[in-house]
């Protein structure tokens, strides 16, 4: 249906793009819900919906920077592509280098394939069925989640690096020994995916396109996105009245040290 590798290639060339403008002064606009939006998000999600509409023009696109009647239309689709242009715009505007280009597959509700890009920090992350893999410095190796923490060990808790909700930081409480690792942007799962953390706690909102590649790739590695307190998997594309998650945890496995 489509290589992985072309649509790597696309999510770099939108980095490209992005980069570009994060060089520079840029202009910064305020979308309907008060988020920012700059002239990176807007130059990424043409790359990408018009890269994808060459590479798999079977398959409907749905982005961040979509127009309202395509948000609406989803409901139709069973297999479609989901992105974010630029994931964590706010790091972005701030210069800290932890935003991401995300663009996930999603079939019946499930993300199957994800890339995350991070152009500021030359890595990248996809996964599918045949695993999870991580590229740095030219350098590509797999990557799995590590085992859950033995009795007494630190847990090592992801946290945002801009929306830290009291939820979170109740969560965290209830947790015997703890290590918070701040992080921006969907770069976050992506540390529970390779192992460099066991938790990551998203008890505040979140829209489908913030999540889903790195969902994938998660799942690739052996973790779950799970939903809270449910703890049933996260799907996407399953309510017609919004595209925000639930709260949700990622994690290597359930525990009954926070389950």
């Amino acid at each position: 249906m489509f290589n992985n590798q072309d649509i790597i290639a696309l999510a770099k060339q939108a980095g490209t793009a992005i980069m570009g403008i994060y060089q520079r002064d840029f202009e910064i606009t305020e979308k309907a819900d008060a988020s920012p939006l700059t002239e990176a998000d807007l130059a990424s999600h043409h790359c990408i919906v018009d890269g994808l509409k060459q590479l798999t023009p079977e398959i409907p696109v749905l982005s961040e920077e979509s127009d309202v009647d395509e948000h609406q239309d989803r409901m139709s689709w069973q297999t479609y592509w989901l992105i974010d242009p630029l994931d964590g715009t706010k790091e972005f505007i701030k210069k800290n280098g932890e935003f991401t280009v995300n663009i996930a597959l999603i079939d019946k509700g499930v993300a199957v394939f994800g890339v995350v890009y991070a152009p500021a920090l030359g890595v990248t992350y996809w996964g599918d069925a045949e695993g999870a893999f991580k590229e740095e410095s030219g350098q590509v190796a797999p990557i799995t989640v590590s085992s859950l923490p033995d009795e007494g060990s630190v847990w090592r808790v992801v946290g945002s690096r801009s929306h830290q909700s009291d939820e979170f930081k109740a969560f965290v409480k209830g947790l015997s020994e703890t290590e918070v690792v701040s992080m921006g942007s969907s770069l976050k799962l992506c540390l529970v995916a390779e192992g460099a953390a066991d938790l990551y706690p998203r008890l505040g909102l979140t829209s489908e396109w913030d999540t889903a590649a790195a969902h994938a790739v998660v799942t690739a590695a052996g973790g779950k996105v799970l939903q809270y307190p449910e703890l049933t998997p996260l799907l996407y594309n399953t309510r017609p009245e919004t595209l925000l998650n639930p709260f949700f945890i990622v994690c290597a496995d359930r525990s009954d040290k926070w389950a």
